[in-house]
């Protein structure tokens, strides 16, 4: 028998084992028809804002969920009327069908009845009692399915294994529990699992955890256990009308865990080159009016750009990363090069992959397709992790130097100056010239103070006289 069955969608994982999105706006609306893969919403994680596609073709029943709600992975955002056959419902056959859904790319594995990868839950022995396992139950899929016209009496809910309560800490001689990007995370950042406090489901330490023990310890078990430490927080001040409360969320959120964790992690080094670029700027003007670079976007960034990848050939120092878990230092073979870009949501630092493998034209390319995507706020995930080291442009807003924080797990960064037209020694003269400041922060464990001298220095030789790169390469 034909008719219509209800489809729910949960919210996927949207890479690197994030655990909530929010609802940035709905594209459909209840009653609207959709076609598969058709961009229902627009969800913001902690990195960027991304467009969700429809994993059904159907109409739109219900949305569970309001913009600027803050959802949970594996919670309905949105149920689906689609064709479907009553008589098959519940079978076998079906069952089985629903399991081998295809996933949509970048979704992650497919989600259980609980919207995560089922795990099996973990027993902790006792000395007094033993827990009783209830009988098993098979998981539901992500996407529950029901008839709309049929009416099922409730059934009760089975326990798929023994329920634990939320322990404070991993039993002792345990694995702390937690997903492989957060294991990851943790090792970037040089923390050690053991000492951290797992806020998540059953104890599972997530991404937040790690990130605000090494912004400065695990501040939670430590104010539990000052003396005269109240048990419930204290109750907020009155506020006047005079100020303005913004929720920290989003990518303003992931990005001040990440600057703390770094700037309290890597010891971080700044140095300094002024530099007169008036042959890089004749250089630049000259490729403007070039017919060969017709239509391509070519700026100061475009160019210093280049010869940072080119000086790393020479340093590749600069151009890896302090594992603190396995006492190694990672030597990248390759160039992701990170551009820091300002955005309405906050900052993000999306990178070109392979970047040292890129010519002049498509270096430019990149550089005009990551800044305009990072401004539209489309800028994905995939973009926006595994950078080797980073530039930040600082010369845009006027600035003529800085004391740049490391992106975390990258060596060093650098911060472009204003080009400013000043008096400046030429040719044993005083002459008026177009002069800029390179500011260079490095991570000194990695990094030692004449490797990171000599790398600034090659790169203000190359921007002072562009043929200096024939010597370099």
């Amino acid at each position: 028998m034909s008719g219509t069955m209800i489809k729910e969608f949960r919210l996927p994982d949207l890479g690197e084992g994030l655990t909530e999105s929010e609802i940035v706006a709905w594209k459909v609306a209840v009653g609207d028809t959709v076609t598969l893969n058709q961009i229902i919403a627009e969800v913001e994680t902690a990195k960027a804002v991304v467009e969700l596609p429809s994993p059904f073709a159907g109409v739109v029943a219900a949305l569970h969920e309001q913009p600027g709600t803050v959802v949970e992975v594996g919670k309905p955002i949105v149920s689906f009327e689609i064709e479907g056959d009553d008589g098959a419902a519940g079978s076998a056959p079906d069952a089985a069908a629903a399991k081998r859904e295809p996933n949509l790319v970048g979704y992650g594995a497919v989600l259980e009845a609980s919207g995560r990868p089922a795990r099996r839950a973990r027993t902790f022995a006792a000395p007094a009692a033993a827990a009783v396992a209830a009988p098993a139950a098979p998981a539901e899929p992500a996407a529950s399915v029901a008839p709309v016209h049929a009416a099922e009496p409730a059934a009760p809910v089975l326990a798929a294994e023994p329920v634990e309560t939320k322990p404070a800490a991993s039993a002792p001689g345990e694995r702390p529990r937690s997903t492989p990007p957060v294991r990851k995370l943790a090792k970037d950042l040089g923390v050690d699992l053991e000492a951290v406090t797992g806020t998540g489901e059953h104890g599972l330490i997530t991404r937040e955890d790690v990130q605000n023990f090494a912004g400065g310890g695990d501040l939670s078990a430590a104010v539990q256990e000052l003396p005269g430490a109240p048990a419930q927080p204290l109750a907020p001040q009155a506020r006047g009308e005079r100020e303005t409360r913004t929720p920290i969320k989003g990518v303003r959120k992931f990005t001040a865990a990440a600057m703390v964790a770094s700037a309290f992690t890597a010891p971080h080094v700044t140095e300094f080159l002024t530099v007169d670029v008036t042959p890089t700027m004749e250089l630049l003007a000259r490729l403007k009016a070039s017919r060969a670079f017709a239509g391509y976007k070519l700026t100061p960034l475009t160019l210093v750009s280049k010869a940072v990848l080119i000086a790393l050939r020479n340093h590749p120092t600069l151009n890896a990363r302090w594992d603190e878990a396995n006492q190694e230092i990672v030597q990248f073979n390759y160039v992701n090069l990170g551009i820091a870009a300002a955005t309405p949501r906050g900052l993000t630092v999306p990178n070109i992959k392979d970047a040292d493998r890129m010519s002049l034209m498509d270096l430019s390319t990149a550089l005009t397709e990551l800044t305009d995507t990072a401004r539209a706020g489309k800028t994905s995930p995939e973009s926006l992790s595994g950078g080797t080291i980073s530039i930040t442009n600082i010369g845009v807003f006027g600035i003529d130097a800085g004391t740049p924080i490391l992106n975390p797990g990258e060596a060093a960064i650098l911060a472009l100056g204003a080009v400013r037209k000043m008096p400046w020694e030429y040719q044993d003269e005083v002459a008026l010239r177009q002069v800029m400041t390179l500011s260079l922060s490095f991570d000194h464990r990695l990094v030692d103070g004449e490797q990171g001298s000599r790398f600034l220095q090659d790169l203000g030789a190359m921007l002072a006289d562009p043929g200096m790169v024939l010597a370099m390469v």
